[in-house]
């Protein structure tokens, strides 16, 4: 990365302060280039999901990995509930979306309650041996009673497809046959998943995260208090691929001896570690044994740490300082927070940063761990809160005594509770990873870069006013 010729920065900035600006390219179309990170944990879009408690759970980690990114447990989770979510995942199809599934003597209340959880907006009514024999959907709730079994109102002898068709075999068969989605079945008819005309072009575009054994990957955290090797360990017991050690403040003393603590234990997993935005952070970071660090003090959108302390760091800046450190060093950084539209995640990519961490910016979808609700308007939203807040310190100090609970809440940082409306454009995580993407290959063109180490290298830089980041955006949202 360079600056525009001429240009002297004398001060820290943010992505809304630069802008990068075209270079010549060779790169014909938005489909030669690669966006597999260059930091070997195993993904292959440049988003990870930050470990957000109403937000990072199993469908969002499922149909993030499915479409080539990570997504990060949060450590407030207990091991059990983390073993279950990973091996839920582990078994997940790396093509079809998870079915939602009831019986015909299930109702509609019960099939109400169950179809948000998942963006195809469908429950697959199953006979007894798990073979499809109806569908509902969103459509057929309208005038029918709560109470009447799902047998009178789904649609009955659904379209099927044979999971032996590949992806865009299933997208024409979709077509022709004008269905939005079919169930898919094995050999026996059993049903094995769901699959979209959306779902179908995607698995022609983006490819998996997956393990060795082909199966989707996940990330847990854990934090520095207590036991740090020993929680490790139990994550890579369960199957956890990517251990993350994070706190609020990742240069310090405890981090340090945390971090050592969870390399010992851990194989050969990557291990993430931060959050930190000075170079002789990452450097006492990678000493210690991370092997990726996470960028970001303050920049989040439900995060009051700079209000509350004065202490952060414009991201951007940030993020190029730390990155050149950990390039040095053979490492890679994480840009975590700060990313609010797509051209946010290509500004942290050429600042040198191998991925973008992701959070309340997927609050608002299908896939989100928090649950779905309505407004008195009908209007469907999701409560999204920092990991420093009121409830996201009453879930952490569950066990402990009610005067250290009391204790800990009087240093409270982050909004406790934030409504996150489902937007109609894309109420999906994976919509909104169709935006982050085209972007992101879109500013690879401009640079004339295929990869992001490329783009990272051809990237130029120019600094703006307000004025200038307002020029460059719609009149009207939702593009």
């Amino acid at each position: 990365m360079r600056l525009i010729d001429g240009l002297v920065v004398d001060r820290e900035l943010t992505y809304s302060d630069v802008f990068l600006v075209p270079s010549f390219s060779d790169v014909s179309s938005r489909m030669d280039v690669d966006l597999t990170p260059p930091d070997g944990v195993g993904t292959n879009i440049p988003v990870v999901v930050a470990n957000m408690t109403a937000i990072s759970g199993r469908r969002m980690a499922e149909t993030v990995a499915r479409r080539g990114g990570l997504a990060v447990f949060p450590q407030d989770v207990e091991i059990e509930a983390i073993a279950d979510m990973v091996s839920a995942v582990k078994k997940a199809d790396p093509v079809l979306d998870t079915a939602i599934t009831l019986t015909p003597h299930d109702n509609v209340n019960t099939a109400r309650a169950l179809i948000n959880k998942r963006a195809h907006g469908a429950v697959i009514v199953v006979d007894e041996r798990g073979r499809p024999v109806g569908i509902f959907t969103e459509g057929d709730q309208e005038g029918a009673d709560p109470f009447t079994h799902l047998s009178e109102v789904m649609s009955h002898e659904p379209i099927v497809l044979p999971a032996w068709l590949d992806p865009e075999a299933m997208f024409e068969e979709l077509a022709e046959r004008r269905v939005p989605l079919a169930p898919v079945v094995d050999e026996s008819g059993m049903l094995v998943g769901v699959i979209t005309r959306p779902g179908a072009l995607r698995a022609t575009v983006y490819e998996p995260a997956t393990d060795h054994l082909g199966r989707l990957l996940v990330a847990a955290a854990v934090g520095i208090s207590g036991d740090a090797g020993a929680q490790a360990a139990g994550l890579s017991d369960v199957g956890v691929d990517v251990v993350v050690v994070d706190t609020a403040h990742g240069h310090q003393a405890r981090m340090i001896e945390a971090l050592k603590e969870v390399r010992a234990v851990v194989d050969d997993r990557p291990v993430v570690a931060g959050n930190v935005v000075t170079a002789q952070a990452v450097t006492d970071l990678i000493d210690a044994g991370a092997d990726i660090v996470k960028v970001g003090v303050g920049p989040g959108a439900m995060c009051t740490t700079r209000m509350m302390t004065g202490v952060g760091r414009p991201q951007f800046s940030a993020v190029v300082e730390c990155a050149a450190a950990a390039r040095s060093r053979g490492r890679h950084v994480w840009a975590d927070g700060g990313v609010r539209d797509p051209r946010d995640v290509a500004l942290a990519l050429a600042a040198g940063a191998s991925a973008a961490m992701v959070g309340s910016w997927f609050a608002g979808t299908y896939e989100s761990a928090a649950p779905t609700l309505s407004d008195v308007e009908g209007n469907v939203y999701k409560e999204n809160y920092g990991m420093a807040s009121r409830q996201a310190v009453q879930r952490r100090t569950a066990k402990d005594t009610a005067y250290q609970r009391g204790l800990k809440t009087m240093f409270e940082e982050g909004i406790s509770e934030g409504r996150m409306y489902l937007s109609s454009e894309a109420p999906g995580v994976e919509d909104l990873l169709d935006r982050i993407t085209a972007g992101v290959r879109s500013s690879f063109t401009y640079a004339g870069a295929r990869t992001i180490d490329e783009f990272h290298r051809r990237a130029v830089i120019g600094v703006q006013s307000s004025a200038g980041y307002s020029e460059g955006q719609p009149l009207h949202d939702g593009w």
